[in-house]
């Protein structure tokens, strides 16, 4: 069974590096470049989990994150920032967060560990 992955970036280069990066496993399902689009699309496809950029146009990623977690949309959400992002996945109810600048082989680990509890995980994981 292959999950099914959201990518969430307002940079087209990134989204097409994450799509290259990910492992074979994963079966990225679409992609939005802000907040908005990423709520429709979270409704419309139902992804097992949602990689999710902060800062975007339109609708930051927080915004976004607390309305998904608001309609009740039951999918995994991992923060994927230049920054540190501990204290804002607390604050909307994402799963994890990692620094954008984390290796294929971190995120992928990540991914599996969260959709695969009891699993080793490199994520910052945050208590819901």
């Amino acid at each position: 069974m292959k999950f099914r992955i959201l990518i969430v970036d307002d940079h087209e280069v990134v989204r097409v590096g994450l799509r290259r990066i990910l492992d074979p496993m994963w079966e990225v399902c679409g992609e939005a470049a802000n907040g908005r689009e990423a709520i429709d699309k979270a409704l419309e496809l139902k992804p097992d989990l949602i990689l999710m950029d902060l800062s975007m146009p339109l609708m930051d990623g927080m915004e976004a994150i607390r309305r998904i977690r608001k309609l009740g949309i039951p999918t995994i959400i991992v923060i994927l920032s230049l920054h540190d992002a501990t204290d804002q996945t607390k604050q909307v109810g994402a799963d994890a967060w990692l620094l954008k600048d984390a290796s294929a082989e971190q995120l992928n680990k990540t991914m599996w560990g969260l959709l695969n509890p009891g699993t080793v995980s490199e994520a910052r994981r945050s208590p819901r």
